[in-house]
């Protein structure tokens, strides 16, 4: 018994480790000498290494954050660890991609760790948010909105389609670590002004950003390089 407690910390452990790997970060100082935190959303994640490193090189990145959720969530069904343990190491992978203990707790929003996760215990729902995903993305430009879509009623879904409890507690522990960390939002600071700092986080928490205006959201650039771009 004590050896199953000791391993279950071991994996809960070693998947926040493993989700905190910015994978992001490293492939955008590697290819082009960038910090991906000082461009459009500011989150160490594929989409802005897409925006501005080099769209190839959203593959790798965006495989690799799947597989630090996958991978450890595995190991833990594998050895036997049972279901809650398996869900703990996903989400423990997540809190590590959203708060990368590298990068001073600044991350992603932790949607690849979470698809890694169902990838292991609940396949159907990786379908359930990449649907809405592709929609809002090609329809409508716009993906953060439908991504809150897919995470709410992720819990509705699982439970629909007869998941256990763990895993509808397990969506629901994805749920909160999504808006904790939309409306958190990398420690970005907030407007001093009462009215205008619950508009900014009612964007963040809908459309996960601080203006309005996604394209000018995703193209944000540091002063520097604007400057290099005028001269």
């Amino acid at each position: 018994m004590n050896d199953i407690w000791f391993l279950s910390i071991f994996m809960i452990l070693a998947g926040y480790l493993l989700g905190s790997i910015p994978t992001a970060y490293i492939v955008g100082r590697w290819v082009k000498g960038r910090d991906v935190r000082q461009y459009g959303s500011g989150t160490v994640s594929g989409s802005m290494v897409y925006e501005h490193i080099a769209r190839w090189a959203v593959v790798p990145v965006g495989l690799f954050d799947v597989a630090k959720a996958a991978f450890p969530a595995w190991l833990a069904l594998h050895w036997d660890l049972g279901m809650g343990v398996t869900v703990a190491v996903g989400i423990a992978a997540s809190v590590g991609h959203n708060w990368p203990v590298f990068l001073n707790f600044t991350g992603e929003r932790g949607l690849s760790a979470i698809l890694g996760l169902l990838l292991v215990v609940f396949p159907m729902g990786i379908f359930w948010i990449l649907v809405p995903l592709a929609i809002g993305y090609l329809i409508f430009k716009d993906s953060p909105p439908f991504a809150l879509f897919s995470m709410v009623t992720l819990p509705l879904f699982v439970c629909f389609m007869g998941g256990s409890a763990i895993l509808v507690w397990g969506a629901i522990c994805m749920l909160v670590i999504t808006i904790v960390k939309r409306l958190e939002a990398n420690r970005r600071p907030l407007t001093a002004d009462l009215k205008e700092k619950q508009l900014v986080l009612l964007r963040r928490l809908l459309l996960d950003r601080d203006i309005v205006s996604h394209q000018d959201w995703i193209d944000r650039q540091p002063e520097s390089d604007v400057n290099i771009k005028k001269q």
